[in-house]
């Protein structure tokens, strides 16, 4: 089968002074110098090798059929090669495309993962003991980064509503809030005041409990590569790809909406819900078309990234213009 080559342009890529804008006036001086201190870190290295083959299989994976349910896509999937060496994951590095150099040798064995908080049952999984548990999925998503690119990709996963099951929420829980691993040995970016760390994310509780999302270990049917969020990642098909939390060691059910690191960032731009809505314009570029990496030109951004079929019910009576 002929997989056509994915072409990322220059213009694909966030400019130096689009960065910078993106921090809060208060914290630049500080994310000039550590960026600074990070670029001569990484300048007499040579980069590695795009990450080009898959790593290990994933056993017994379930394959539900199209049903409507929104777990599958006609839509020609991304290639293996772009969706391991195009990343966002600021632990390793702001470039989308040194992520994968950078993250390679990151040590994901052994793996705990806390589910703690407003729940009966807290417990700490050995996440090997957590996917025997959990029956993985192959799951073809579409997938939108708010900087107006996107990918189809073949995720291998479980719903998380079948882990929050396990921990039986209370009827105090109306938020899930996750959390991404600290630790600036292994993931040396964490080294910068880039962001506030470590990387937290949060959904309604109504939200983590939908059919649709996920927590990932793998994709097209290999264990998740680190550059994409090894070991475990959550993935929420119709929110922008920055709620998408990669690497988590822990969930937490609360009361209160909890904080999320690119709200705290810059709350007039990233607000807790971040559903992809073609309607509300990023306050520096429209959210009204993307491009499809390894396609030419740009195509119309649908509601909910497509996914309204399913979704949409979760903000009946919402204002979506407020709540962004």
């Amino acid at each position: 089968m002929l997989i056509k080559k994915a072409e990322i342009k220059s213009s694909e890529i966030t400019d130096k002074e689009t960065y910078l804008n993106r921090r809060n006036f208060m914290r630049g001086a500080a994310l000039v110098a550590t960026t600074a201190a990070t670029g001569l870190l990484y300048r007499g290295l040579n980069s590695p090798p795009p990450v080009t083959r898959e790593g290990e299989k994933i056993a017994n994976i379930v394959r539900p059929a199209p049903d409507g349910s929104g777990f599958s896509t006609d839509e020609a999937k991304t290639p293996f090669k772009s969706i391991t060496n195009y990343n966002n994951f600021y632990e390793f590095s702001t470039d989308k495309g040194g992520v994968a150099g950078r993250a390679q040798g990151f040590v994901t064995k052994p793996w705990q993962v806390s589910v703690e908080g407003l729940v009966n049952k807290p417990k700490v999984y050995d996440l090997d003991e957590l996917i025997k548990l959990m029956p993985q999925e192959e799951r073809i998503y579409r997938l939108r980064c708010v900087e107006g690119w996107s990918m189809v990709i073949p995720w291998v996963g479980f719903p998380l509503a079948e882990l929050l099951k396990q921990v039986e929420p209370t009827t105090q829980a109306r938020y899930v809030a996750f959390e991404t691993l600290y630790d600036p040995k292994r993931m040396p970016n964490q080294r910068t005041g880039v962001l506030d760390w470590p990387y937290v994310e949060g959904l309604r509780l109504d939200e983590a409990m939908h059919p649709l999302t996920i927590l990932a270990t793998g994709l097209y049917g290999e264990v998740l590569p680190p550059q994409d969020g090894a070991p475990i990642r959550l993935v929420v098909p119709w929110k922008y790809g920055f709620k998408s939390i990669k690497s988590v060691v822990k969930i937490k059910l609360v009361t209160e909406q909890p904080p999320t690191t690119w709200n705290i960032q810059a709350p007039d731009e990233y607000g807790f819900y971040s559903n992809v809505n073609p309607n509300v314009d990023h306050p520096r570029w429209s959210q009204a078309d993307e491009r499809r990496i390894g396609d030419l030109g740009r195509r119309p951004t649908l509601m909910f990234n497509g996914y309204a079929e399913q979704v949409a019910q979760l903000y009946t009576g919402m204002d979506l213009r407020t709540n962004f």
